[in-house]
């Protein structure tokens, strides 16, 4: 850090970071780096947008909390990947969040699939929190420090959505013969977007020691679900693969809507604060 910006937010991996310290911090990531970190900033951004729907839509007042918390967690993730993302080309986080296009989108196609019934949505919940925790576990090792000071945070975040995803699959796969009907459907319809979250490219191996490569997370998670399931009399379906490329900005006839309801009011008014 030069003296000029001595007093700027020093970034270790045990900082607590917010955007705004980040922003401070005047690290400016390379091209490659700031992909990355826009991955993982959308993946958090567009699953908020799915997780907020559910607020006065919950089965009970407690899950409105719990998911609207959930998603609450994955909008301050985003936010704190998407202002470091931004740094690689003096973008803002609303620049990248407000003011992109669907293909410049580097989501996971799994985050952006419909929420359908409650049993559905855990499905999907149980995922994506089973591969973030992984993933961010990983990250906090990262030679980048910045990625390690964020997913410090975010890791232990990330573990309370995994074990409230947890514990509904257990109590809907062990509950009600309609209830566990819900859980097996649910699954079945989220498993084919599984294997995308785990698939390496160019970027992350060309990220040696910063980024984490996905392959390397699969046997965590596979591992992870399948002694779970084992506790709840469920078994992994076997089913084809989605065609994945969300990471290349081809994604699902999803994310169309999403965004446009999320952009619609920056869009609208450009610039204007309340």
């Amino acid at each position: 850090m030069s003296e000029s910006n001595a007093s700027a937010t020093r970034i270790t991996p045990g900082n607590a970071l917010r955007p705004e310290d980040i922003a401070a911090s005047g690290v400016k990531p390379t091209g490659a780096v700031g992909e990355y970190a826009l991955r993982l900033g959308d993946d958090a951004l567009i699953l908020a947008q799915r997780l907020g729907w559910w607020i006065s839509r919950a089965p009970e007042l407690e899950e409105d909390v719990a998911l609207g918390n959930i998603a609450l967690d994955q909008i301050g993730h985003a936010r704190s990947f998407l202002t470091y993302a931004g740094h690689a080309w003096d973008k803002t986080e609303d620049d990248l969040a407000y003011f992109r296009g669907e293909d410049e989108f580097r989501s996971a196609h799994l985050v952006e699939q419909p929420n359908g019934d409650f049993a559905r949505t855990i499905a999907r919940q149980l995922v994506i929190s089973q591969y973030q925790y992984d993933l961010y576990s990983r990250l906090v090792n990262s030679a980048d420090a910045t990625l390690a000071a964020i997913a410090a945070k975010a890791v232990k975040e990330v573990d309370y959505h995994r074990d409230h995803a947890r514990q509904w699959v257990l109590r809907l796969a062990l509950g009600t013969d309609e209830s566990r009907r819900r859980m097996i459907e649910g699954i079945l319809l989220t498993w084919p977007y599984v294997g995308e979250l785990f698939e390496d490219d160019e970027l992350v191996t060309s990220l040696d020691g910063v980024a984490v490569k996905p392959s390397s997370l699969r046997a965590s998670f596979d591992a992870e679900i399948e002694a779970l399931f084992s506790e709840a009399e469920l078994e992994v379906p076997d089913v084809p693969a989605s065609v994945g490329g969300g990471r290349q900005g081809r994604h699902s006839e999803h994310l169309g809507y999403i965004l446009a309801e999320m952009q619609v009011l920056a869009r609208e008014h450009p610039g204007a604060t309340w």
